[in-house]
This record gives structure tokens, sequence and C-alpha cells, in this order.
């Protein structure tokens, strides 16, 4: 068996403790985001209908058909497309807004995208999944094997994002004060807080992931440079203002991959091809949005 067959007989340890820890991290860094919602970001929507559309339809629409596409050219194994397939599902990454505001891009388009995109995802992330996973063969007989539940797949989803999203906007609305010290301290911490949980991915597996880091490595980054692509071309083929281009990039470019290593250890057993993807995705997403956020800062 050649190692990337191999990739979809394996599965990660990972214990009922890490998960309950993994749900309670990715729930305190989404109340951490909703701290900074307000009334007036989704406002901002109505009067710059364009920009914001255009971030929907490329973080939704054409980021999910463009991932399908790309697994039909690379035809990695099934559990990797899973992976692939789950990552594009999910909805913008946490760090966003920071990256966005770092590469001097529309801060408050960012902010208002991911606001609506963090409520949104609690029906398009099952949906999504489902309907692309579904339309190529080896995902689709795979998903048959799993007989994931999409009903409770939409529930962990309600309360892992939904319920923190609605403590955070009601804390704004009611608390500010308390709001505005809670984020300063939320804010920083988002980052850590992720990569704590992907290390104790990694701690248990090491040895799995250091096998198949160099097949992976490849996969995770023609996978977000086509995210990066996908909201940077759509920008620019619209005309969009350069600040606006920069913001759409990098919404979709980085995903929340907490969020879809949460549902693979809740609904797939930890199941090896698409856990490394998307742990090894919630790493390499932040450094290239890094990268090219600076990159933007420095010519700007």
């Amino acid at each position: 068996m050649n190692p990337s067959s191999e990739l979809d007989a394996i599965q990660l340890n990972f214990s009922p403790n890490d998960l309950f820890l993994l749900n309670l991290a990715l729930a305190l860094i989404m109340y951490g985001v909703a701290l900074d919602l307000r009334v007036e970001d989704f406002k901002y929507l109505a009067k710059n209908p364009k920009g914001f559309f255009l971030g929907v339809f490329s973080q939704f629409v054409l980021l999910p058909f463009l991932t399908w596409c790309l697994i039909l050219l690379m035809k990695p194994p099934p559990s990797v497309a899973l992976g692939m397939f789950l990552v594009a599902a999910c909805p913008g990454g946490n760090v966003s807004n920071f990256l966005s505001s770092l590469a001097k891009g529309n801060t408050a388009l960012s902010v208002s995208l991911t606001a609506f995109s963090s409520i949104l995802c609690i029906v398009s992330t099952p949906l999504n999944f489902a309907l692309w996973a579904g339309n190529y063969a080896p995902t689709s007989a795979l998903l048959r094997e799993i007989s994931l539940d999409y009903t409770d797949a939409f529930i962990t989803v309600a309360l892992i994002l939904g319920i923190p999203l609605i403590l955070g906007i009601i804390t704004h609305r009611y608390a500010p004060a308390l709001a505005e010290k809670n984020s300063r301290i939320l804010k920083p911490l988002s980052i850590l807080i992720f990569a704590a949980f992907v290390v104790v991915a990694f701690a248990g597996n090491f040895d799995l992931f250091t096998k198949y880091i160099s097949l992976i490595f490849l996969w995770v980054l023609a996978h977000n440079f086509v995210a990066l692509g996908s909201g940077f071309f759509t920008g620019k083929l619209f005309k969009l203002p350069l600040e606006d281009v920069k913001s759409m990039t990098i919404e979709t470019g980085i995903q929340n991959s907490g969020l879809g290593l949460v549902l693979i250890f809740t609904y797939f057993d930890g199941l090896g091809g698409m856990a490394i993807i998307t742990a090894w995705w919630g790493i390499w997403h932040l450094i290239s949005g890094m990268c090219i956020a600076s990159l933007w800062k420095s010519k700007t």
C-alpha cells in the first residue's frame, strides 16, 4: 500500500477530554469574535453591497466549487479529499480581521463578512460539505460507509458557533465596557488557543504527521493558493477597490479549520487524511496569511 492510500485507513488519537477542550476553545474564540460585532457592521452591508455579496460568493460558492475542481485534478485519497471539502465548507477564520487590518485592507468589510459568515455557516457548512463531497464518487462512497448524520452536524455547528456569537453580541450590547476589556484579552489569545489545540492533535500523533507531512504539505499549499486566488481574482474581476480586494482575499483564504477539526473528531472518528490535512491547514493559512498581509502592508 502506498503512503497516500494508507491515509484512508489510519485514525488519529484524540481523547474525549481533548475533544471537550477543543470545543471549549473554539467556543471561546467565537465569543471573542462576537464581542466586536456591532449593529453598524451589518448596516455597512446595506451601504456597500457589492463587496459584501462578492465576498459571500467567493467564500461560500466559488471556493467549494474550485475545491471540487482541484480534487478532480489532483485525485488525492478519499479521506484527504473529504478533509479538503470540509475546510472549504467552513467559514472564515477568526484571525482574518486582524490580518485585513495588518494588510491595510477594508477592515469594515472584513468584520462584516466574518459576522455574516459565522452566522450563515450554521446552515452553509453542513450543506456545502454534503453537496460537494456527495458529488465526487470516492468521497460519496466514504460518506455512505461513515453514515454521517447531517442533523447532528447542524446542531453541533449551531451550538459551538451560534451560542457564543449570541452571547458575545449580547455582552457588547448591554455591557460594552466588559466587552471591550474581554476583547482586548481574547484577540491575542485566539491565535494561541487555536495553535494550542492543533499542537494537542500533533502531540498525540507525531509519528503519523512526520510520515505524511510531505504529501499533505503539497495538497494544502495548492488548496490554500486556490482559496486566496478565489478572493483576489473575484475582487479584481469586478473592479473592487484594492482595500476590498485585500480583505476579500484574506477572508476567503483564512478558513476556520478549528471547526473542521471538531467535526472530524466528533463524527469521523479522527479519520487520518481528513484530520491531518485540516490540522496542517490551520497552521499553514496563518503563515500564508501573515506573509500576504505583511507584503501588502509594506507596499502601501
